[in-house]
């Protein structure tokens, strides 16, 4: 994972899918459908051109991937983080600690404000 939040080939979800941090969910959501009617590989697969194929599948994969973290609030925090890796299979008790501590950090914030 890269330093701006990003895997596998070093892209940023976020730049995959053209948008910005900030975005919302329905920002993420448009651009994510947009890509994926552009990329997909149903579209590109009676091309003549060689190699057009193969390159809108793997684009339209990192597509799915970034939407996928993005989509998810959980995994969109962890990957702002630094903490998401794709890569490695994902650990329920350490996924279980880490929620448990955003929880209480998120509590122990709301009152020191209040």
């Amino acid at each position: 994972m890269d330093r701006e939040g990003g895997s596998k080939g070093g892209s940023c979800y976020y730049t995959i899918l053209g948008i910005r941090r900030d975005a919302s969910f329905s920002d993420i959501r448009s651009a994510y459908r947009k890509l994926a009617m552009k990329w997909h590989p149903d579209k590109w697969a009676q091309k003549q051109i060689h190699g057009v194929a193969g390159e809108a599948k793997r684009r339209f994969q990192q597509v799915q991937e970034a939407y996928s973290v993005l989509s998810d609030q959980f995994k969109r925090s962890m990957y702002d983080a630094g903490l998401y890796d794709p890569l490695e299979e994902e650990d329920e008790v350490f996924c279980s600690l880490v929620r448990w501590l955003m929880i209480d950090l998120a509590y122990s914030l709301y009152f020191y404000v209040v």
